[in-house]
């Protein structure tokens, strides 16, 4: 149980916003020795799911085409990804992780990982170091069912 407040809860939770933008520097850092940049990992992850189109891509990645074009050039380039034609449409490009990509991707996972058990395990009960990783995948479970009903209203 906890002992906090609700006064103490509203702070936190104002700062909500903030702590994410944290967190995800601290992803960012994680990435750092598999030289991915968060927007590239997002892509790979992204495409683990299932191999997308850049339209796609660029709608659930909430940024514009050219933004999608400029990442996936330099996963090309990297061999971490592939465009592969549409066969039933020949004017349309698939995108596909490639082998090199998922080890990639899983390496980067790991070491994203690791960065954060590392930051949760300073405090100072192993079981909130648990609901700090609980929480992170109920923040997981809302994304995706907040994507899914986006999908369902169009």
């Amino acid at each position: 149980m906890s002992s906090k407040t609700a006064g103490e809860r509203a702070r936190e939770r104002k700062t909500i916003g903030r702590t994410a933008a944290w967190l995800a520097k601290q992803v960012e850092i994680g990435l750092g020795s598999v030289d991915l940049s968060l927007p590239q990992y997002r892509v790979l992850g992204l495409l683990d799911e299932s191999p997308a189109f850049s339209s796609t891509l660029a709608e659930r990645l909430a940024v514009r085409p050219p933004s999608v074009t400029a990442i996936v050039d330099g996963l090309v380039a990297r061999g971490l990804v592939e465009r592969r034609p549409v066969e039933s449409d020949r004017r349309r490009v698939d995108l596909a992780l490639t082998e090199s990509g998922r080890t990639v991707l899983t390496t980067a996972d790991g070491a994203v990982a690791a960065r954060l058990r590392d930051i949760a395990g300073c405090l100072d009960e192993p079981a909130d170091a648990e609901r700090a990783f609980d929480g992170l995948t109920a923040w997981r479970q809302a994304l995706l069912a907040y994507r899914s009903a986006r999908r369902s209203v169009r």
